[in-house]
């Protein structure tokens, strides 16, 4: 009882130390809800509003035909410049995409050869070139049959591809980027907050304090871990409420109550993760490059960025070493699929079994860290 005692009332002053910072307040305000309302919306689903330039050397039909399937708000309105202004337009940026068309473009599909198109595609905007080098194809390839058969696309194919998209019908980049979103921003915090609470209490001289008390080593932890485990877990569940369902308009199709349950053991094993960093730096210098030396992997390898199975297969076992990638297969099950707790519970375990691993060896430094102070 005592150590449960102690506990509470070290998570206390942890409490007031944090809500009466009010720059700490707003920037884990505007973290779970500015913040990751903007990694949402960064990623383009669409081309948008992309520029274009049209090299007509055919001047028939058909090119014109083409150059109409370009309108917003997927592309600007198409410019005619001369070939030989192609590669200073390109040069200076001026256009994203360049098409050509050669000399009796129209003719030569008449007679039922196959004339080549040139499209010129500045790659530097990656994600724009990517996804325009699709939609233009779509529209050339379209307006091409639909000329030469005088119907629809679909009229003369021998089949007919269904799709059906599961847990996403629509394909909305943004329900995935949120969701990945919210996790990065309760990573970065919840194990900064954490190991900054236990370097300060070093810096500041107060861990001599704590010494003279009859405290061990574990109820120091677990203070700071349910201390400042409450208001992230807050943060997160107003953020999810707020921002992800509200603003974002992301549905929750399983159980909140679980989602919350499954957040709190990610506090857990993240929190310990902090306490170690913490024990490890001996300022708040190297607390800082830690923090980043582990925070990137566990973002980039969690499978918000790309899926596990597509990254380096000599990188994949590493990622089971990090919770977050659990807690983001967890998640996604949850508000994307539905699922319970008969099918969650693996990763569940994983998460509590990791946050365990963490904070025992966090627990061990940590006491050699106070012997050697004392």
């Amino acid at each position: 009882m005592k150590s449960i005692s102690h506990i509470f009332w070290l998570g206390t002053k942890e409490l007031r130390v944090v809500l009466t910072d009010p720059v700490m307040v707003f920037l884990i305000g505007f973290m779970f809800t500015g913040m990751v309302y903007l990694q949402a919306g960064a990623m383009g689903e669409n081309v948008h509003n992309a520029s274009v330039a049209i090299v007509d050397e055919d001047n028939s039909e058909l090119s014109r035909r083409i150059a109409t399937g370009f309108y917003a708000p997927f592309f600007q309105p198409p410019e005619y410049i001369a070939a030989q202004g192609v590669s200073q337009a390109m040069d200076s940026g001026e256009f994203l995409f360049v098409l050509t068309f050669p000399p009796d473009f129209e003719a030569d599909l008449r007679r039922g050869w196959k004339p080549e198109l040139h499209l010129n595609i500045d790659a530097t905007a990656m994600l724009q070139a990517g996804l325009g080098d699709g939609y233009i194809q779509n529209i050339v390839q379209g307006e091409v049959v639909r000329f030469l058969s005088g119907s629809d696309t679909a009229d003369i194919l021998p089949l007919q591809l269904q799709i059906r998209r599961a847990f996403n019908s629509n394909g909305i980049q943004s329900w995935f980027s949120a969701l990945s979103g919210v996790l990065d921003f309760l990573t970065i915090i919840t194990i900064m907050l954490v190991g900054a609470a236990l370097i300060r209490e070093r810096e500041h001289g107060t861990i001599e304090h704590l010494l003279v008390m009859p405290l061990h080593a574990f109820e120091i932890a677990f203070a700071k871990i349910w201390a400042n485990g409450l208001i992230i877990i807050l943060a997160f569940a107003g953020s999810m409420s707020f921002v992800v369902e509200g603003l974002l308009e992301v549905p929750v199709a399983g159980s909140r109550l679980l989602l919350l349950a499954g957040a709190g053991g990610y506090l857990f094993s993240a929190a310990s993760i902090g306490i170690l960093l913490a024990t490890v730096a001996r300022s708040m210098a190297q607390f800082a490059l830690l923090v980043m030396l582990v925070v990137l992997p566990m973002m980039l390898l969690s499978g918000g960025m790309s899926p596990i199975e597509s990254q380096p297969a000599i990188l994949q076992p590493f990622t089971a070493i990090f919770p977050s990638r659990h807690f983001l297969s967890f998640a996604q099950a949850v508000v994307f699929r539905g699922a319970d707790l008969q099918i969650v519970w693996p990763d569940l375990v994983r998460i509590a079994g990791l946050g365990v691993f963490y904070l025992t060896i966090s627990l061990v430094l940590f006491r050699r860290s106070l012997n050697q102070i004392g």
